[in-house]
């Protein structure tokens, strides 16, 4: 028995342009691909891109997914998901450590007890960003942004929390195509790469322009988008959305 893409798409949730592109890039190849293009899918599909799923809900990225896929062994797929292990409790840690901190404070203000900088700090990592935002758009962007996000309700903060990868994901996608950057799939995508932004700050069209010359420009962003000239394309499809649809 076999599903078309669009059953798939439907049962999954996962589109049927990301099936598309996890098939371009041999992350999933369909059971067999009719004379008219159409993709078909079996059990066995069905079960990868399962697998598929798990991994990549575990925060893993494609290129680690498409290691555990290949080699399909029970002792590669442990190696991996023991070193996401490994992460998990580091943050467990990190986590309980902040909680310990927050209680320590509770109960220096209860008791009238000293609070110092060194007690009231601990833990906490630092947004290696920040300093760096401050000095490009200045203390009170930075501090109006942080307010904002104190306002986000459950569903905002998964939008900010999901939304970007979404983003990359599907312009990668649609660049294997060869979609040009004004096509309305792209716009479509980019629409939604600004409504995430809006959830930080509400960038003017130079603004949001620049901020996709910053995509390209610096290689900290080329590590997180994915490098391979989604970066840019990104930058493009963004200059098309901010000179049709924001003001100066």
């Amino acid at each position: 028995m076999a599903w078309s893409i669009a059953e798939v798409a439907k049962a999954s949730g996962v589109t049927s342009r990301t099936l598309r592109h996890y098939h371009a890039i041999g992350l999933l190849v369909p059971a067999r691909t009719a004379p008219n293009g159409r993709r078909y899918y079996a059990e066995e599909q069905l079960l990868t891109l399962q697998q598929i799923l798990l991994l990549r809900d575990l925060g893993l990225g494609l290129d680690v997914v498409a290691e555990v896929i290949a080699h399909r062994s029970t002792g590669d797929t442990i190696a991996v998901l023991g070193r996401h292990k490994e992460w998990l409790l580091k943050e467990q840690q990190r986590l309980a450590h902040l909680v310990r901190t927050v209680d320590r404070t509770i109960e220096s203000i209860r008791e009238g007890g000293e609070v110092t900088p060194e007690k009231v700090f601990e833990g906490f990592e630092h947004n290696p960003y920040e300093a760096e935002a401050r000095e490009r758009w200045g203390d009170a962007a930075v501090d109006a942004s942080r307010e904002r996000m104190r306002g986000w309700s459950e569903s905002d903060a998964e939008k900010a929390r999901t939304g970007y990868p979404k983003v990359h994901e599907g312009l990668a996608a649609l660049r294997a195509e060869g979609a040009d950057v004004s096509d309305p799939s792209v716009q479509e995508l980019i629409q939604f790469h600004y409504e995430v932004t809006c959830l930080f700050w509400t960038p003017n069209r130079e603004a949001y322009k620049g901020l996709g010359q910053l995509y390209v420009d610096d290689p900290r962003f080329h590590d997180a988008i994915g490098d391979g000239g989604v970066t840019e394309y990104l930058r493009d499809a963004m200059t098309v959305y901010a000179d049709t649809r924001l003001d100066g």
